[in-house]
Protein backbone atom coordinates (compact mmCIF):
# COMPACT_ATOMS: atom_id res chain seq x y z
CA UNK A 1 0.00 0.00 0.00
CA UNK A 2 2.99 2.34 0.32
CA UNK A 3 3.01 2.84 -3.43
CA UNK A 4 -0.67 3.89 -3.33
CA UNK A 5 -0.01 6.56 -0.69
CA UNK A 6 2.78 7.89 -2.90
CA UNK A 7 0.58 7.93 -6.00
CA UNK A 8 -2.57 9.53 -4.51
CA UNK A 9 -1.28 13.15 -4.33
CA UNK A 10 0.45 12.79 -7.70
CA UNK A 11 -2.73 11.49 -9.35
CA UNK A 12 -4.62 14.46 -7.89
CA UNK A 13 -2.12 16.94 -9.36
CA UNK A 14 -2.02 15.17 -12.73
CA UNK A 15 -5.82 15.16 -12.98
CA UNK A 16 -5.96 18.85 -12.07
CA UNK A 17 -3.31 19.89 -14.61
CA UNK A 18 -4.46 17.71 -17.48
CA UNK A 19 -8.19 18.35 -17.09
CA UNK A 20 -7.52 22.09 -17.27
CA UNK A 21 -6.29 21.46 -20.84
CA UNK A 22 -9.09 19.01 -21.73
CA UNK A 23 -7.12 15.80 -21.09
CA UNK A 24 -7.68 12.88 -18.71
CA UNK A 25 -4.05 12.40 -17.68
CA UNK A 26 -3.80 8.76 -18.74
CA UNK A 27 -0.35 9.11 -20.24
CA UNK A 28 1.22 10.45 -17.06
CA UNK A 29 -0.70 8.03 -14.81
CA UNK A 30 0.85 5.23 -16.82
CA UNK A 31 4.32 6.73 -16.81
CA UNK A 32 4.32 7.17 -13.05
CA UNK A 33 2.88 3.73 -12.40
CA UNK A 34 5.58 2.22 -14.59
CA UNK A 35 8.33 4.19 -12.86
CA UNK A 36 7.05 3.32 -9.35
CA UNK A 37 6.50 -0.39 -10.18
CA UNK A 38 2.71 -0.45 -9.87
CA UNK A 39 1.37 -3.91 -10.86
CA UNK A 40 1.84 -4.10 -14.63
CA UNK A 41 -1.40 -5.96 -15.36
CA UNK A 42 -3.46 -3.24 -13.63
CA UNK A 43 -1.82 -0.23 -15.28
CA UNK A 44 -3.99 0.15 -18.42
CA UNK A 45 -7.27 -0.47 -16.54
CA UNK A 46 -6.35 1.96 -13.75
CA UNK A 47 -5.33 4.63 -16.24
CA UNK A 48 -8.48 4.27 -18.35
CA UNK A 49 -10.77 4.26 -15.31
CA UNK A 50 -9.16 7.46 -14.00
CA UNK A 51 -9.49 8.95 -17.47
CA UNK A 52 -13.22 8.20 -17.51
CA UNK A 53 -13.74 9.72 -14.07
CA UNK A 54 -11.82 12.91 -14.90
CA UNK A 55 -13.29 13.64 -18.32
CA UNK A 56 -16.88 12.72 -17.40
CA UNK A 57 -16.98 15.65 -15.01
CA UNK A 58 -15.17 17.79 -17.56
CA UNK A 59 -17.64 16.97 -20.33
CA UNK A 60 -20.58 17.95 -18.12
CA UNK A 61 -18.94 21.27 -17.30
CA UNK A 62 -18.01 21.99 -20.93
CA UNK A 63 -21.54 21.12 -22.07
CA UNK A 64 -23.08 23.53 -19.56
CA UNK A 65 -20.77 26.27 -20.85
CA UNK A 66 -21.77 25.57 -24.46
CA UNK A 67 -18.28 24.42 -25.44
CA UNK A 68 -19.00 20.78 -26.30
CA UNK A 69 -20.18 20.14 -29.88
CA UNK A 70 -20.56 16.36 -30.02
CA UNK A 71 -21.68 16.10 -33.65
CA UNK A 72 -18.50 17.77 -34.90
CA UNK A 73 -16.21 15.21 -33.21
CA UNK A 74 -18.23 12.12 -34.23
CA UNK A 75 -16.10 11.10 -37.27
CA UNK A 76 -13.04 10.68 -35.04
CA UNK A 77 -15.10 8.70 -32.52
CA UNK A 78 -16.61 6.43 -35.17
CA UNK A 79 -13.11 5.39 -36.16
CA UNK A 80 -11.66 5.18 -32.66
CA UNK A 81 -14.23 3.20 -30.68
CA UNK A 82 -13.96 -0.22 -32.37
CA UNK A 83 -10.19 0.07 -32.72
CA UNK A 84 -9.76 1.06 -29.05
CA UNK A 85 -11.69 -2.06 -28.07
CA UNK A 86 -9.51 -4.24 -30.34
CA UNK A 87 -6.32 -2.61 -29.07
CA UNK A 88 -7.39 -3.00 -25.45
CA UNK A 89 -7.91 -6.73 -25.97
CA UNK A 90 -4.39 -7.37 -27.30
CA UNK A 91 -1.82 -9.01 -25.02
CA UNK A 92 1.68 -7.55 -25.23
CA UNK A 93 4.87 -8.16 -23.23
CA UNK A 94 5.84 -5.61 -20.59
CA UNK A 95 8.95 -4.46 -22.50
CA UNK A 96 6.92 -3.80 -25.66
CA UNK A 97 4.27 -2.02 -23.60
CA UNK A 98 6.88 0.27 -22.03
CA UNK A 99 8.43 0.97 -25.45
CA UNK A 100 5.06 1.82 -27.02
CA UNK A 101 4.11 3.97 -24.04
CA UNK A 102 7.42 5.84 -24.08
CA UNK A 103 7.25 6.51 -27.82
CA UNK A 104 3.60 7.61 -27.53
CA UNK A 105 4.46 10.04 -24.74
CA UNK A 106 7.44 11.56 -26.56
CA UNK A 107 5.63 11.97 -29.90
CA UNK A 108 2.57 13.44 -28.19
CA UNK A 109 4.61 15.90 -26.14
CA UNK A 110 6.56 17.09 -29.17
CA UNK A 111 3.31 17.59 -31.09
CA UNK A 112 1.82 19.59 -28.24
CA UNK A 113 4.91 21.79 -27.89
CA UNK A 114 5.17 22.40 -31.64
CA UNK A 115 1.55 23.01 -32.54
CA UNK A 116 -0.43 24.35 -29.57
CA UNK A 117 1.09 27.80 -29.26
CA UNK A 118 1.34 28.43 -32.98
CA UNK A 119 -2.17 27.21 -33.67
CA UNK A 120 -3.70 29.29 -30.88
CA UNK A 121 -2.04 32.41 -32.24
CA UNK A 122 -3.08 31.60 -35.80
CA UNK A 123 -6.65 30.97 -34.72
CA UNK A 124 -6.68 34.19 -32.71
CA UNK A 125 -5.44 36.16 -35.72
CA UNK A 126 -7.93 34.43 -37.95
CA UNK A 127 -10.81 35.32 -35.64
CA UNK A 128 -9.81 38.99 -35.78
CA UNK A 129 -9.69 38.87 -39.58
CA UNK A 130 -12.80 36.70 -39.75
CA UNK A 131 -10.90 34.25 -41.95
CA UNK A 132 -9.60 31.21 -40.02
CA UNK A 133 -12.91 29.55 -39.23
CA UNK A 134 -14.27 30.40 -42.67
CA UNK A 135 -11.19 28.98 -44.37
CA UNK A 136 -11.53 25.73 -42.46
CA UNK A 137 -15.24 25.45 -43.34
CA UNK A 138 -14.56 26.13 -47.03
CA UNK A 139 -11.85 23.47 -47.05
CA UNK A 140 -14.17 20.89 -45.49
CA UNK A 141 -17.01 21.72 -47.89
CA UNK A 142 -14.78 21.50 -50.96
CA UNK A 143 -13.68 17.97 -50.18
CA UNK A 144 -15.92 16.70 -47.39
CA UNK A 145 -15.90 12.98 -48.36
CA UNK A 146 -12.09 12.90 -48.27
CA UNK A 147 -12.06 14.95 -45.07
CA UNK A 148 -14.60 12.61 -43.46
CA UNK A 149 -12.56 9.56 -44.44
CA UNK A 150 -9.38 11.20 -43.13
CA UNK A 151 -11.01 11.94 -39.77
CA UNK A 152 -12.31 8.38 -39.43
CA UNK A 153 -8.88 6.99 -40.36
CA UNK A 154 -7.13 9.28 -37.88
CA UNK A 155 -9.58 8.24 -35.17
CA UNK A 156 -8.96 4.57 -35.98
CA UNK A 157 -5.19 4.89 -35.64
CA UNK A 158 -5.45 6.91 -32.43
CA UNK A 159 -8.02 4.49 -31.00
CA UNK A 160 -5.90 1.41 -31.72
CA UNK A 161 -2.76 2.88 -30.16
CA UNK A 162 -4.76 4.17 -27.19
CA UNK A 163 -6.40 0.82 -26.57
CA UNK A 164 -3.09 -1.04 -26.54
CA UNK A 165 -1.28 1.43 -24.31
CA UNK A 166 -4.22 2.28 -22.02
CA UNK A 167 -4.77 5.99 -22.67
CA UNK A 168 -7.81 7.90 -23.89
CA UNK A 169 -6.05 9.30 -26.95
CA UNK A 170 -6.67 12.97 -26.25
CA UNK A 171 -2.98 13.85 -26.34
CA UNK A 172 -2.84 12.28 -29.82
CA UNK A 173 -6.04 13.89 -31.09
CA UNK A 174 -5.47 17.43 -29.81
CA UNK A 175 -2.43 18.17 -32.05
CA UNK A 176 -4.45 17.00 -35.07
CA UNK A 177 -7.27 19.40 -34.20
CA UNK A 178 -4.83 22.26 -33.74
CA UNK A 179 -3.10 21.57 -37.06
CA UNK A 180 -6.37 21.61 -39.05
CA UNK A 181 -7.51 24.71 -37.10
CA UNK A 182 -10.61 22.86 -35.99
CA UNK A 183 -11.66 25.50 -33.44
CA UNK A 184 -10.36 27.60 -30.54
CA UNK A 185 -8.44 26.01 -27.68
CA UNK A 186 -11.35 25.77 -25.22
CA UNK A 187 -13.60 23.97 -27.72
CA UNK A 188 -10.71 21.67 -28.65
CA UNK A 189 -10.31 20.91 -24.93
CA UNK A 190 -14.02 20.05 -24.73
CA UNK A 191 -13.81 17.88 -27.87
CA UNK A 192 -10.77 15.96 -26.67
CA UNK A 193 -12.46 15.37 -23.30
CA UNK A 194 -15.45 13.76 -24.98
CA UNK A 195 -13.18 11.76 -27.31
CA UNK A 196 -11.19 10.52 -24.30
CA UNK A 197 -14.39 9.55 -22.49
CA UNK A 198 -15.77 7.39 -25.32
CA UNK A 199 -12.36 5.99 -26.23
CA UNK A 200 -11.53 5.10 -22.62
CA UNK A 201 -14.82 3.28 -22.13
CA UNK A 202 -14.15 1.22 -25.25
CA UNK A 203 -10.53 0.53 -24.29
CA UNK A 204 -11.52 -0.40 -20.74
CA UNK A 205 -14.08 -2.88 -22.06
CA UNK A 206 -11.29 -4.54 -24.03
CA UNK A 207 -9.05 -4.58 -20.96
CA UNK A 208 -11.79 -6.21 -18.85
CA UNK A 209 -11.97 -9.13 -21.29
CA UNK A 210 -8.32 -10.03 -20.72
CA UNK A 211 -7.83 -8.89 -17.08
CA UNK A 212 -9.98 -9.38 -13.98
CA UNK A 213 -9.42 -6.40 -11.65
CA UNK A 214 -12.23 -7.09 -9.16
CA UNK A 215 -9.84 -8.40 -6.51
CA UNK A 216 -7.53 -5.40 -6.89
CA UNK A 217 -10.02 -2.57 -6.39
CA UNK A 218 -8.36 -1.67 -3.08
CA UNK A 219 -5.42 -0.43 -5.17
CA UNK A 220 -7.52 1.32 -7.80
CA UNK A 221 -10.28 3.11 -5.85
CA UNK A 222 -8.03 5.56 -3.91
CA UNK A 223 -6.32 6.62 -7.15
CA UNK A 224 -9.67 7.01 -8.90
CA UNK A 225 -10.92 9.22 -6.05
CA UNK A 226 -7.82 11.43 -6.26
CA UNK A 227 -8.32 11.77 -10.03
CA UNK A 228 -11.97 12.73 -9.51
CA UNK A 229 -11.26 15.64 -7.18
CA UNK A 230 -8.33 16.90 -9.24
CA UNK A 231 -10.37 16.68 -12.44
CA UNK A 232 -13.27 18.64 -11.00
CA UNK A 233 -11.00 21.55 -10.13
CA UNK A 234 -9.05 21.50 -13.41
CA UNK A 235 -12.12 21.31 -15.66
CA UNK A 236 -13.58 24.38 -14.01
CA UNK A 237 -10.34 26.26 -14.57
CA UNK A 238 -10.38 25.46 -18.28
CA UNK A 239 -14.08 26.25 -18.74
CA UNK A 240 -13.62 29.58 -16.96
CA UNK A 241 -11.33 32.52 -17.66
CA UNK A 242 -7.92 31.10 -16.73
CA UNK A 243 -5.63 30.88 -19.81
CA UNK A 244 -4.56 27.31 -20.43
CA UNK A 245 -1.56 27.86 -22.73
CA UNK A 246 0.94 27.75 -19.87
CA UNK A 247 -0.74 24.66 -18.43
CA UNK A 248 -0.63 22.91 -21.81
CA UNK A 249 3.07 23.61 -22.16
CA UNK A 250 3.71 22.40 -18.63
CA UNK A 251 1.72 19.24 -19.34
CA UNK A 252 3.67 18.67 -22.56
CA UNK A 253 6.95 19.05 -20.66
CA UNK A 254 5.81 16.50 -18.07
CA UNK A 255 4.77 14.05 -20.80
CA UNK A 256 8.11 14.45 -22.61
CA UNK A 257 10.10 13.94 -19.42
CA UNK A 258 8.15 10.84 -18.45
CA UNK A 259 8.41 9.36 -21.94
CA UNK A 260 12.15 9.89 -22.13
CA UNK A 261 12.60 8.36 -18.69
CA UNK A 262 10.68 5.24 -19.71
CA UNK A 263 12.68 4.84 -22.91
CA UNK A 264 15.96 5.20 -21.02
CA UNK A 265 14.83 2.41 -18.68
CA UNK A 266 14.85 0.04 -21.68
CA UNK A 267 18.42 0.88 -22.69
Amino acid sequence: MDIIFSLIPIFFIIALVYSSAGFGGGSSYLALMAILSYPYQLMPSTSLLCNIIVVTGGCCIYYRHGLLKIREILPFIIGSVPMAFIGGNIFIRKEIFILLLGLTLVISAVNMLLFNNRSDKEHETGEKNGSAAGMNRDFEKSGWPAMLAAKIAAGSIIGFISGIVGIGGGILLAPVLYVIKWNDSRKIAAATSFFILINSISGLAGQFIKTDISSDMVLIVPLAAAAFFGGQIGSRLCAGIVPELFIKKAAASIILSAGMRLLFKLI
